[in-house]
């Protein structure tokens, strides 16, 4: 029988994540083996990925193993992804999502949160992640956080910053939330936050057809749904954009929000409709957004960029 070969990212989580994976498709049968690989978001842990400017910083070394037939499929946090993948990667399935919400993590308490003018420094490499924050508390001070989710707690509890936000699915995955930390329920999470892909080559039908079983047709639906609205915005994972479907009874409940990078503007989209209309629903959700003061934001976003 075939091996299949997994690639990964070598964190605790991106490890979690493959062996989860590995545990799935040995259940159905075949032999699997994890290949750890470096990706360039792992090695450059200083400049900020808002300043990066790379899609799919933390995929492309999986890609190139994939292409170069170093390994058959590749695991993903989803929301690392790039809308397009890569030319002859498809997705192969998408894991039942998990938390899709981020963490507030505090470095002693959170009574700095009951300070009206008190000047707090809130760690965060997500440009999304600081444009929220800063829309919310425009008096705070937001200092750059880069590394493993390991990495990151022990830097954030070592240094002067009161508190750190980190996505509550990676801590919740390898045991690590702490007693000090609170969901952060009104900061709309990432594209895809808390969902995991497995990609592998378009031409590998045995492959694709081993991983069929393994996809979660909701979550499926609802991080296309986010990532249809985000491409129709023209953005990726270094612009200030979050989106949000669930679906309850029958109906698909959607948020999705893009900010200037300095938290200062924002427009802002909620829909409720059926599961029929979920095809169009992203897309359409964005046209509306762009309309709604949208536009001048994506265009302040690109000229920052340039």
């Amino acid at each position: 029988m075939r091996t299949i070969r997994i690639g990964t990212r070598e964190s605790e989580l991106a490890l979690w994540q493959a062996n989860q994976v590995s545990q799935l498709i040995q259940q159905a049968g075949h032999h699997t083996q994890l290949v750890p690989i470096k990706s360039e978001g792992d090695i450059d842990l200083i400049t900020p990925l808002y300043e990066m400017g790379v899609e799919g910083i933390f995929t492309k070394s999986l890609d190139i193993a994939l292409l170069n037939d170093r390994i058959d499929i590749a695991v993903h946090s989803m929301k690392d992804v790039p809308i397009k993948t890569a030319t002859g990667i498809i997705q192969a399935a998408v894991l039942k999502r998990g938390s899709a919400f981020d963490l507030l993590v505090f470095r002693n308490d959170n009574t700095f949160l009951m300070e009206e003018n008190y000047v707090a420094h809130i760690a965060t490499s997500s440009i999304r992640r600081r444009a929220q924050w800063l829309h919310k508390y425009p008096h705070h001070k937001i200092q750059n956080l880069r590394g493993n989710v390991n990495t990151r707690l022990d830097k954030l509890h070592t240094s002067n910053w009161d508190a750190a936000i980190f996505a509550k699915a990676g801590l919740e995955r390898i045991n690590r939330i702490p007693i000090a930390s609170t969901v952060l329920e009104w900061m709309l999470p990432a594209p895809a936050q808390g969902a995991i892909m497995i990609v592998c080559r378009e031409s590998d039908k045995e492959v694709i057809e081993s991983c069929a079983g393994l996809n979660d047709d909701s979550t499926a639906l609802c991080t296309k749904i986010e990532r249809d609205f985000l491409h129709a915005l023209l953005g990726g994972c270094s612009t200030p954009i979050s989106a949000y479907a669930i679906i309850n009874n029958g109906f698909i409940h959607f948020k999705g929000n893009i900010l200037s990078p300095d938290g200062r503007q924002i427009a802002e989209i909620e829909k409720n409709v059926t599961c029929r209309e979920a095809e169009v629903l992203g897309k359409n959700a964005a046209k509306e957004l762009l309309l709604k003061g949208g536009e001048e934001i994506t265009h302040l976003i690109q000229h920052v960029a340039e």
